[in-house]
């Protein structure tokens, strides 16, 4: 028999119940039959659908008797090009003008001194009493004062000079050279005034 023959003979039979001897379960036994088939099917299909080609192994993709060449390429630079230039938050002239503004801040508390000499020396005529910064050091201005205020004026001062130039922003210097032209200006109104 032909391949042809038994593929119509088993199609004609699908739909037909097998004869069955005893004549029980007749109808029953071909559905549950066809439902394992299905069954059977559908799980065949999805993993056959799931399944995917492995993935190659790196040794399978090397020719074995090829000569192996690395080529070195020269690397100039690093790679990226930075929008901001690093700059160090401590370099020379972040000393120098913290120097300016510290040595004139501790002027200005000295010459402040002034006051206080000419009042313990009971002097008339020159100032003896601090007007301008009364606030700052008292009206007749004592030694640990007059230089606790010039401290605290100068770290402060250069404190947040380091800080503003640490996250790079371009008006670092303005409390260093703010707290300069203050502290001279109080030196020239002292020696004027006091001296």
């Amino acid at each position: 028999m032909d391949l042809r023959n038994n593929f119509s003979v088993v199609a004609s039979e699908i739909g037909q119940p097998h004869s069955n001897p005893t004549g029980d379960g007749c109808k029953v036994a071909t559905p549950i039959k066809s439902a394992w088939q299905v069954m059977l099917a559908v799980l065949a299909l999805a993993t056959v659908s799931i399944a995917a080609e492995p993935p190659n192994a790196p040794s399978s993709t090397l020719r074995t008797e090829a000569v192996m060449i690395e080529a070195v390429v020269p690397v100039t630079g690093h790679g990226f090009v930075s929008a901001v230039p690093e700059v160090k938050p401590v370099d020379q002239k972040f000393v120098a003008m913290a120097l300016i503004s510290t040595g004139s801040t501790f002027a200005d508390s000295y010459t402040t001194l002034f006051a206080r000499e000419n009042w313990l020396a009971h002097k008339q005529g020159v100032c003896n009493v601090e007007v301008e910064s009364a606030y700052l050091y008292g009206t007749h201005p004592t030694v640990g004062r007059t230089y606790a205020v010039a401290s605290v004026k100068s770290l402060g001062s250069v404190a947040a000079a380091y800080y503003l130039r640490k996250h790079r922003n371009k008006f670092w210097s303005l409390p260093l050279v703010a707290n300069s032209i203050v502290s001279l200006q109080g030196v020239t109104q002292n020696m004027i005034a006091c001296n």
